[in-house]
């Protein structure tokens, strides 16, 4: 990554946005330097379609966009090129009452290529074409380092070369682990593209959804998918190590279109091993130096590889204090920090740690969560009022040495499922750390628990990891199963309060 980043966004196009769009659409494309849109291009586009013309900004910069037109399906199936797909760059074939997504452009400015921001452009377009009742996304893709290949093999070689990764192309491999597949090659499809010598590929990806028939679409999101990783505490020679086994795992779960990854609580233990000559009170106070440097590798993580990550907690030093906090580092580049609330008697005595003061929801693009660290899930009052502010999933990191302990958090938490009508998922670090005070074992079982209704599982427990072995746990969470509960539920718990007797508030909002 190049330099620090703030925000990832992904929205649509704007003319505001044209200098911009210009500047990077120039840098993207340096052999075609004099081939970019022009404003009066874009300004038709927008007016036409404006729903499918998207840009990804970082830090309020266009760094990338998709443009697409909706065309007729015996249109894409006849022999074609550029000018005539564009309607000789008019737009003319765009009709929207048609069947087909014609992807005309898709580019990442060069500066921020590696953070997976074309995916992001592909995952909305495929998400328009579901949301429009389209049948299938086509393009036709450049394959640019066919050029250093022209003179030893056909382009069809070059193609199946490429699929099964014998060759990579910059475009083409790209395109294919987007899950989108080849219908044919096109010859003089853009004119002046010497990479390809002229040819490209014609690729679709058909929408499973599809109905001939006009359907409503339900836009928002409701089925959230969650991953959960059970740490196995292990020497780490040094931050890099950690990184690079977190990556793992972040790897692994956002692999499976996780929206969320969970680390649980004090995860980074491992890297007090070097101050073990410490007192363990000045030895924890020496990991917190490690916080900030992690939270900043966890947002280029969560930007890389698009999904929200909850990363436990970890000591962090303020004013002198020593506080338990964690990151909510989401997939738009920005983080919040959550704290620790109530402390336990074993990190006061160790540790000399004191409790947070602030608490509340967090916003994310999979709606209203709460994050309680450990202990806290054993105090009711604080995931109430979190539900109170329209939590529906609660993250709970934890740390436990005995099943005693774990026990605590488990029926605690399978408590406040019940009691406030959400889902609860849990994460902790399983194994030893023999040479690190104070962190001798650990026990833990990765869960998802849920309200006690006829919807749900009949035991409350959606899906449980394997107790004390590392491994992640995927599971996915309907949200409008906890609509339909509030409304219509055995019992109501939330509505049925008696807030005539008696109710619970912040002291400090």
């Amino acid at each position: 990554m190049q330099a620090k980043i703030n925000k990832v966004e992904l929205r649509n196009l704007e003319i505001e946005d044209y200098k911009q769009l210009k500047k990077s659409m120039i840098e993207s494309y340096p052999e075609m330097a004099d081939s970019y849109w022009g404003s009066d291009d874009i300004e038709r586009l927008l007016s036409i379609f404006p729903e499918g013309q998207l840009v990804i900004l970082v830090d309020g910069k266009v760094v990338g966009s998709a443009l697409s037109l909706i065309v007729d399906e015996k249109l894409v199936d006849k022999k074609h090129n550029y000018q005539q797909i564009s309607g000789d760059y008019k737009f003319s074939t765009h009709n929207p009452n048609a069947e087909i997504l014609y992807g005309i452009d898709v580019f990442i400015h060069p500066n921020y290529r590696g953070l997976r921001l074309g995916r992001r452009l592909y995952d909305a377009r495929k998400e328009l074409c579901e949301q429009l009742n389209l049948k299938a996304i086509v393009f036709a893709g450049r394959i640019p380092s066919y050029r250093e290949h022209a003179k030893k093999m056909t382009p069809k070689t070059y193609i199946e070369k490429v699929r099964m990764k014998e060759l990579y192309d910059p475009v083409l491999s790209f395109q294919l682990s987007n899950d989108f597949h080849v219908l044919r090659i096109i010859k003089n499809y853009l004119e002046g593209d010497e990479e390809s010598k002229e040819f490209a590929v014609l690729l679709e990806w058909n929408n499973i959804y599809y109905d001939e028939s006009p359907r409503l679409i339900n836009l928002k999101k409701n089925i959230i998918r969650l991953g959960l990783i059970q740490w196995q505490m292990r020497p780490l020679n040094n931050v890099e190590a950690l990184f690079e086994q977190a990556e793992f795992f972040i790897d692994v779960v956002s692999g499976y279109g996780s929206d969320f990854a969970l680390f649980p609580e004090l995860f980074i233990a491992p890297l007090m091993a070097d101050y073990n000559h410490l007192s363990e009170a000045e030895a924890i106070r020496e990991l917190a130096r490690h916080s900030d440097p992690i939270r900043k590798r966890f947002q280029e993580f969560a930007i890389s590889y698009n999904i929200n990550i909850i990363t436990g907690s970890m000591p962090y030093l303020e004013n002198g204090n020593l506080y338990n906090v964690g990151f909510l580092c989401k997939r738009d580049g920005t983080s919040e920090m959550y704290t620790k609330i109530h402390i336990t008697p074993n990190e006061v005595i160790h540790w000399g740690m004191k409790g947070g003061s602030q608490f509340k929801t967090f916003d994310t693009d999979c709606g209203k969560i709460g994050i309680l660290i450990c202990y806290d899930v054993e105090f009711p009052e604080l995931s109430r009022l979190l539900a109170d502010e329209g939590m529906n999933i609660l993250f709970v990191p934890f740390l436990t040495d005995t099943q005693n302990g774990y026990t605590r958090v488990k029926h605690c938490s399978q408590a406040r499922a019940i009691e406030n009508e959400c889902y609860v998922a849990i994460a902790g670090c399983v194994g030893n750390l023999p040479k690190v005070n104070n962190m001798d074992i650990q026990y833990a079982q990765a869960s998802v628990f849920t309200p006690s209704d006829f919807a749900f599982p009949s035991n409350g427990i959606k899906a449980e990891a394997t107790p004390n072995t590392e491994m992640t746990l995927i599971v996915d969470v309907d949200l409008n199963l906890l609509k339909e509960l509030h409304e219509h539920g055995s019992v109501k718990i939330l509505k049925d309060r008696r807030t005539d007797l008696y109710e619970i508030k912040k002291i400090n909002s």
